[in-house]
């Protein structure tokens, strides 16, 4: 068990609980003030009615007199002493049925019969009285008689509450005992697996530094069906015979690819050397092509120039055989004109 976690939900607990008894306190303590604040304003609203009643009965009293009004005759208090009354006896012959003066239970044996009543009731009120005190008494007897049920069902809780504390310590100390004796066989195990896994290491250790397979033993790739079938997944390498063999072929191949680059510089030559003398042949025949069109260009410039002389001497032969024909002044004027 966690004694430490089981502490600190118990410290917690106690933490929220005293937090939540704070609260209920302050919220009692608000709800007697406000209480108390409800009291004083309704004793102060009592007051004020009572004093506003108390102003209105002197106004009535002082400024609103009964013998002011005009339906006094009415509401007198004397009027019936001044007037005669509605019946002397309960035989009276003005009591007839109309007349509306007699009715069930207005005789003239009233105040005997009401007294009567009122004794009658007074008995019957104090026989009540003391039904409800037998009944208060057998009330009070029941409930001491539940209090004391109610006391010995606590006790009897609580005791089973305390055995189930009793029995459930107990099974938390054999179980931290069952607990402990486990865990000290595990470790006891445990240390017995790391020394046997130490042994088993060692040993495994020990056969395969002894083994073929770190000695590297050449041998164990030897096949069954001869010395050159070898097993591959046994193979440590090559003995100095086979490295020698291998360092000879490989001095042979070296041997050759040097020929063969030999034979490829060479013919890499050649075909440089063809492809500068036909590059050399090619800037030759070029520079021959352009010798020949810059001389057919001379000559032809030489051709133009001709052509043109003769053009233009032709023009002047045709103008003048033009001009021959026409005035002299009108001569001038076109041969102005040409010149301009």
């Amino acid at each position: 068990i966690d004694k430490d976690a089981l502490d600190a939900q118990v410290k917690e607990r106690k933490i929220q609980e005293a937090a939540e008894k704070a609260e209920h306190e302050r919220f009692a303590h608000d709800m007697k003030k406000n209480d108390k604040l409800m009291c004083l304003l309704e004793e102060r609203q009592k007051n004020e009615i009572k004093d506003l009643n108390k102003a209105l009965n002197e106004f009535h009293k002082n400024f609103q007199k009964p013998e002011t009004r005009r339906e006094f005759d009415l509401n007198d208090p004397q009027a019936l002493k001044k007037d005669r009354p509605a019946r002397v006896s309960d035989d009276d012959p003005r009591c007839t049925v109309s007349s509306m003066q007699k009715f069930m239970g207005e005789d003239l044996n009233y105040d005997q019969r009401m007294k009567f009543q009122k004794e009658q009731l007074r008995e019957w009120s104090l026989q009540q009285q003391k039904d409800w005190k037998n009944a208060l008494a057998d009330q009070k007897l029941a409930d001491d008689l539940y209090d004391k049920f109610r006391i010995e069902l606590d006790r009897k809780i609580m005791e089973e509450q305390r055995k189930e504390e009793e029995s459930r310590r107990a099974v938390c100390t054999a179980t931290k005992n069952f607990n402990r004796i486990q865990a000290a066989e595990l470790d006891h195990k445990n240390e017995l697996e790391k020394a046997q896994k130490i042994k088993d290491d060692m040993d495994e250790i020990t056969c395969l530094l002894r083994g073929d397979f770190l000695s590297e033993n050449p041998d164990q790739a030897i096949g069954p069906w001869g010395k050159h079938n070898v097993l591959v997944n046994r193979w440590k390498g090559m003995n100095q015979e086979q490295l020698m063999a291998i360092r000879e072929f490989q001095k042979e191949q070296a041997l050759e690819k040097q020929r063969v680059r030999e034979q490829e510089r060479r013919r890499d030559a050649e075909w440089d050397r063809q492809r500068l003398q036909a590059a050399r042949a090619q800037l030759l025949w070029e520079r021959h092509q352009q010798r020949q069109n810059q001389a057919q260009r001379r000559d032809l410039d030489v051709i133009n120039a001709e052509l043109s002389q003769e053009q233009k001497a032709k023009n002047i032969y045709l103008k003048e055989e033009e001009y021959s024909n026409i005035p002299t002044e009108e001569f001038y004027a076109q041969f102005n004109t040409t010149t301009r």
